[in-house]
């Protein structure tokens, strides 16, 4: 097994495709960047993309949020806040890595908001072997949680890392299942902020044989929206998310509808029509998810497809945001005249704004930096509700 446990002796690899090597400078000014107020990975890989350096774009982070009508500056995370949590990382065994190192998930990096920066600890060869990720009630039934933990186990037998939340439920019970075998927990707030705090002990025992990852600073404690962004990690790091009792708007929905989105299977399992815990995976498999009943249904599922390279994202080319000319006053008015409060999705936009995609994708960074713009999943994009 290879602890994690100095960061800052590690070669952290730029996610560009041109082979480059972040410096510790580099990196603490990606921690930065990443840190700064109203910039998600999604900005983050646009103003990269676009200045070239982390520093660069640090540099113009006022003016751009000037640009999108902020009445002030957001925070810019500064240099000794970085290193500070570079330090603190370190001393409980967390290293900070970017797509491309080691201890990043290769899958993870493909998709579209892949965090740049992540905070893992543990055992990096977990989170280098093929996952099956496994959500569910927090309210499980005994049923939901004996056959959690025998399909968690078949999956280790055969094989597979068992990623999860470390929520209470199908959650907990999938990890104590696939301990032996390695699991990994995928933490809503920072490495010391654990939710619910009486699975600590839990967190403790699957650092010895799996590992832990969070995109979220030290010190962070989750709160209701960071869970659906923590969704996208629990299936962005997996072949397939399994789905056992979930009821209608139940958060492990919101994992597979990203899961969908994000090209990953999608598996739901069958329950009684008269217990509302499954509902949400009756659902599903109406709407198309792989019913299962054991760890075959899923391996015969995804073994066609673990052998296939994983792309990762490039570096946008005609649609990179031209963030050196200020759009005109008429093309800002225009993006923003077509936004409001329900989403709408980017191409409909560039579409129904008459202009040229890097104008619209300026107007968007620039308004996202001004606190104006919201995210939603499938690509959708509405103004913010102030």
């Amino acid at each position: 097994m290879l602890p994690v446990g100095s960061a800052g002796s590690l070669d952290i690899a730029s996610p560009s495709t041109d082979g480059t090597r972040l410096t510790e400078r580099q990196r603490i000014a990606w921690l930065r960047l990443i840190r700064s107020d109203n910039v998600g990975p999604r900005t983050f890989r646009s103003l990269i993309n676009h200045f070239g350096s982390a520093e660069a774009a640090l540099d113009r982070l006022p003016e751009l949020a000037r640009r999108g009508g902020a009445a002030r500056p957001g925070r810019i995370c500064p240099p000794d806040d970085a290193a500070r949590e570079l330090t603190r990382g370190q001393s409980i065994g967390v290293a900070i890595v970017t797509p491309g190192e080691a201890g990043y998930p290769s899958r993870l990096a493909s998709i579209d908001d892949a965090p740049p920066l992540l905070g893992v600890r543990g055992q990096l060869p977990a989170l280098a072997k093929p996952m099956i990720a496994i959500v569910g009630s927090r309210n499980a039934s005994g049923a939901g949680l004996k056959f959690t933990q025998m399909l968690a186990r078949d999956l280790g037998d055969a094989g597979f890392v068992v990623a999860s939340g470390l929520a209470r439920g199908i959650d907990q019970a999938a990890h104590r299942a696939s301990l032996q075998a390695g699991t990994v927990a995928v933490l809503a707030g920072g490495h010391d902020r654990i939710y619910p705090p009486e699975h600590e002990g839990l967190l403790a025992e699957i650092l010895h044989t799996g590992a832990a990852i969070s995109e979220m600073p030290l010190g962070h404690s989750p709160r209701a929206r960071d869970f659906p962004r923590r969704n996208r990690l629990i299936s962005g790091v997996a072949l397939g998310v399994v789905v056992i009792e979930a009821a209608h708007r139940s958060g492990s929905l919101i994992t597979a509808r990203v899961a969908a989105e994000q090209g990953r299977e999608v598996f739901a399992v069958p329950g009684s029509p008269l217990d509302p815990r499954a509902a949400g995976t009756n659902h599903l498999i109406k709407q198309g998810a792989t019913l299962i009943t054991e760890a075959a249904d899923v391996i015969a599922a995804v073994r066609p497809i673990m052998g296939r390279p994983v792309e990762l994202p490039v570096a946008e080319s005609d649609d990179t945001p031209s963030m050196d000319r200020e759009p005109a006053a008429s093309e800002r008015a225009r993006v923003v005249e077509l936004l409001g409060p329900s989403p709408v999705g980017l191409d409909d936009l560039i579409r129904m704004a008459d202009t040229s995609p890097a104008t619209v994708r300026t107007v968007l960074l620039e308004l996202e930096l001004a606190g104006r713009l919201e995210r939603h999943g499938g690509g959708l994009i509405s103004l913010a509700v102030s």
